[in-house]
């Protein structure tokens, strides 16, 4: 974020134009390669490999490095060779700004220090910020007394480095009542704790749309629903993440399904933090309280059931019916399932028209998502269990899920599927089942 907050105080400077920003923070971007594409070219790991660890990332909020010396796919040594060949993002931003500009070492030392003032930034904090630390530097930007706040914020905002785009800063949080939006996106964790963490915006859609193309991998020219779909499902990760670290602490929340909302207000009371994602911005919202309500009127985002195949059609035992309440996730597996040479049978989206497209279609193995609307994974595996005690149910679950994926192998599901996606994976889990 330094080389933003800086490029930003030198264009309030003069000492840069808008193209020199533009230009600076490019070149800074595609400088910095990721540290698994040079772990690859250096023969260190596979590209599968490095898919593992990325997919655990979403598992673990942790650095890409640590979890690669911890499964033994890299050593300390490596790890600290990879990080030097990364480069540091400070000396790169800086030497590509005194050969693109004509300011001077001396100069460049003067703004440098005009910045620290300026912000109130510490020597520390500098340095924290000069290496995209962002617990190092999250206290100076959200202040709160509350508790959960910057523990929230500081994992979503490692998220948006993982999975959306490292072109980002933010600026300090404020306390609200009222939010207008133009977009929102968010979730609940319910229980021991009531919070809310929603990603919105209060006019243009960039940011929004890099947010779902980001984390869905798939462009999106507009907020459609599969743009509330994707941004959903980010958020979904963030709070899995956050509950697992909860229950660590044997604090236990339960996850709501991720909710949109169009060109409402939200209300209670709650943190905003503005997030800036390249030219665009958005906030992101934390409520630590119950009286936070989103909106009036949710998105209905999905139709009862997208496809159907009569229980006289598919192969026998290659017949599978998809539940989940994400659009992104039901096509995602469509397609690994498809692949694969299975035949899809149905698609829900939610676990009340699981349980109709279920006794219409009869499938060889049934996918149940735990956190959906209406009814959750937990008590349509019961109503299908009544149905055909024989039923083959895989449940589909994020972190932070595992008291209830416990609860829903207790009642008869046979496997697991956990997200984000791994195509070995399931496979696997549905050949066993269906075997």
């Amino acid at each position: 974020m330094f080389c933003q907050l800086f490029g930003k105080y030198l264009l309030e400077q003069r000492a840069i134009n808008e193209s020199d920003y533009r230009t600076l923070i490019n070149e800074q971007m595609n400088v910095r390669v990721r540290l698994g594409t040079i772990a690859v070219a250096d023969g260190l790991m596979t590209e599968e490999q490095v898919e593992k660890v990325n997919r655990l990332q979403m598992t673990q909020d942790r650095r890409f490095g640590d979890i690669a010396v911890d499964l033994g796919l890299i050593t300390d040594e490596q790890l600290g060779g990879l990080l030097k060949k990364q480069g540091d993002s400070y000396l790169q931003f800086v030497q590509l700004l005194t050969d693109m500009t004509d300011i001077s070492a001396a100069k460049l030392d003067e703004y440098i220090e005009g910045f620290r003032k300026k912000s109130g930034f510490s020597e520390k904090e500098m340095e924290a910020l000069k290496k995209d630390d962002i617990d190092g530097i999250l206290d100076l930007f959200v202040v709160s007394s509350k508790p959960h706040v910057s523990s929230i914020a500081g994992l979503f905002l490692r998220n948006i480095t993982r999975f959306v785009s490292r072109d980002f800063y933010i600026e300090k949080a404020y306390r609200a009542k009222e939010y207008e939006y133009k977009n929102l996106c968010c979730q609940e964790l319910s229980g021991d704790a009531s919070i809310f963490v929603a990603v919105a915006e209060s006019q243009d859609e960039g940011a929004f749309l890099k947010v779902a193309t980001g984390f869905s991998g798939q462009e999106m020219e507009n907020v459609s629903e599969d743009a509330y779909d994707s941004v959903g499902e980010f958020i979904n990760v963030g709070c899995g993440l956050f509950a697992s670290e909860m229950s660590r602490k044997e604090i236990n929340v339960d996850m709501e399904p991720p909710l949109a909302f169009s060109g409402q207000k939200a209300s209670g009371d709650f943190y905003v933090i503005p997030v800036v994602l390249g030219d665009h911005r958005m906030e992101l919202l934390i409520s630590v309280n119950s009286d936070f309500v989103a909106g009036e009127s949710p998105i209905k985002t999905g139709s009862a059931v997208h496809s159907f195949i009569s229980a006289a059609e598919g192969d026998e035992g290659k017949r599978v019916l998809i539940v989940d309440d994400s659009r992104m996730s039901r096509q995602m597996l469509r397609n690994i399932l498809e692949k694969a040479g299975f035949t899809i049978v149905g698609e829900a989206d939610n676990g009340r028209n699981g349980v109709e497209a279920y006794k219409k279609c009869k499938p060889d193995v049934v996918t149940l998502d735990i956190t959906m609307p209406e009814m959750d994974g937990i008590e349509a595996l019961e109503h299908i269990l009544k149905e055909d005690p024989a039923a083959n149910a895989v449940m589909i679950t994020a972190a932070g899920q595992q008291d209830k994926l416990i609860q829903a192998l207790r009642i008869g599901a046979k496997r697991f599927i956990s997200k984000p996606f791994n195509e070995e994976e399931i496979i696997k889990n549905i050949n066993e089942v269906m075997n």
